[in-house]
């Protein structure tokens, strides 16, 4: 639990989003009541980006209060301010699922899709440096390995550079220190996705090809006019492949080493995004540094780059058919649609006339989702009944951590997990005895 006055200051934070959420209503991308410019692209509903990875589920626990907190935050537009809030746009419109946006665009602010000039006058006129030099969006995955933070590195800290963007990029209120304290939470877990063509120190494993092992050859190899100078002095293997330095690599300013661990899916590339594949940026490096590679070594390279920029994504799950199963999903919502008041989803397992098993989650009544464990230990080794279900309800209401908002008040939604949790059990027992479809 999160006690004390940090604790009020999270719960205020946590109740005061939820509340924003609710009221929030985007303007339309398009028409006369757009706030963005006619042919802006948020591509928000992208479905083809991976989920996030967190440190924290990877470790085999659980996200923290704190993390999700964060990640309310971080995709709420009341983080932001001005047309930012009214496009009803987040940090989550450019970062999509902690990662990066290539399809945004917006006219004026972007010179291709992907990338974003954070110091126009569209979002904060305070801001504006009268000179249109957009930015790629950079993915966050791995961000607490990646600092000095902005596509120039001004930042050393990653939190003042977050206060930065929302308060001086995006005209947004000045963030209280436990809504930092959570949206760093949540930056700082989301890792890079798993790679397997990489060991430890960032060397190629053994299910790499011969052309990606040559191109680890030509990576490390010295440049033929600095043989102080490779690819790898700036994008270091074992450092997440940074340097965490500013160097002009025909860039035309100095800007931050970015990383290279699951960069097949952070397209475009460069500091500005002016480069739409790896062939490109190869023949870039190959042109300004006067590096002399044959069309062989540019394809060894490029096949290099691809297995360092992968990772691995859950395509598919499978879950092995038990008999006696039933489940059911119960919610209360003040309208058709609507977010629920609160929610009870269940499960239940029934072999003989007695539970072997079940599982209870409750939603919209607590800061994540609930695992009603003490209840579902009752049901097991029990003959189902009304008495029974009755008990699991009452001690789902006794286990959630509902707040009070503009749905009501903490004992209704108590009162409501109850009923549900009791409702969704009788469900769930007689389509697993076969009494109910």
């Amino acid at each position: 639990m999160i006690g004390g006055r940090f604790g009020k200051a999270v719960t205020a934070v946590a109740a005061t989003l939820v509340l924003s959420l609710r009221l929030a209503v985007s303007f339309p991308i398009y028409g006369q009541q757009t706030a963005l410019p006619a042919g802006s692209e948020l591509n928000e509903q992208v479905l083809d980006v991976p989920r996030e990875v967190f440190r924290s589920e990877s470790a085999g626990g659980r996200k923290s209060y704190l993390v999700n907190l964060g990640d309310l935050a971080f995709n709420s537009p009341s983080l932001l301010g001005g047309v930012a809030r009214q496009a009803g746009m987040s940090c989550g419109t450019c970062h999509v699922n902690g990662a990066s946006n290539p399809k945004l665009y917006i006219p004026h602010m972007s010179t291709r899709p992907g990338n974003f000039d954070t110091t126009g006058a569209l979002f904060n006129p305070k801001a504006d440096n009268g000179v249109l030099d957009p930015v790629r969006i950079p993915s966050l995955r791995g961000a607490h390995l990646l600092g000095p933070y902005g596509i120039d590195g001004r930042n050393a800290s990653l939190r003042d550079f977050v206060r930065t963007v929302i308060v001086e990029e995006f005209a947004g209120p000045e963030p209280s220190a436990a809504l930092l304290d959570a949206l760093m939470a949540y930056i700082q877990d989301i890792d890079f996705l798993r790679n397997l063509s990489l060991g430890p120190a960032g060397r190629l494993t053994a299910r790499a090809s011969d052309a990606e092992r040559r191109g680890e050859v030509l990576f490390v190899k010295p440049f033929p006019h600095d043989p102080t100078m490779s690819c790898a002095t700036c994008h270091v293997p074992s450092s997440a492949f940074v340097d965490h330095r500013q160097h002009d690599v025909g860039s035309g300013g100095a800007f931050k080493t970015p990383t290279l661990l699951n960069t097949d899916f952070n397209a475009p590339y460069f500091h500005d995004g002016r480069f739409d594949t790896y062939d490109q940026v190869v023949a870039h490096f190959d042109r300004v540094f006067d590096l002399g590679l044959s069309p062989d070594e540019r394809r060894d390279l490029i096949a290099y780059l691809t297995a360092v920029g992968d990772g691995e994504l859950l395509t598919e799950i499978r879950l092995p058919l038990r008999g006696g199963a039933g489940s059911a999903h119960e919610k209360v919502e003040r309208r058709a649609g609507d977010w629920a008041i609160a929610a009870a989803s269940v499960a239940v397992w029934i072999d003989g006339g007695t539970i072997v098993d079940a599982g209870i989650g409750l939603s919209a009544v607590g800061p994540t989702t609930i695992h009603v464990d003490r209840a579902a230990e009752l049901l097991r080794g029990s003959a189902p009944s009304d008495e029974l279900f009755a008990q699991a309800g009452e001690i789902a209401a006794a286990d959630c951590v509902p707040i009070a908002d503009g749905r009501g008040p903490v004992d209704y939604k108590r009162h409501l997990a109850g009923v549900l949790t009791t409702r969704a059990l009788r469900r769930a027992a007689g389509r697993a005895l076969q009494q109910e479809v």
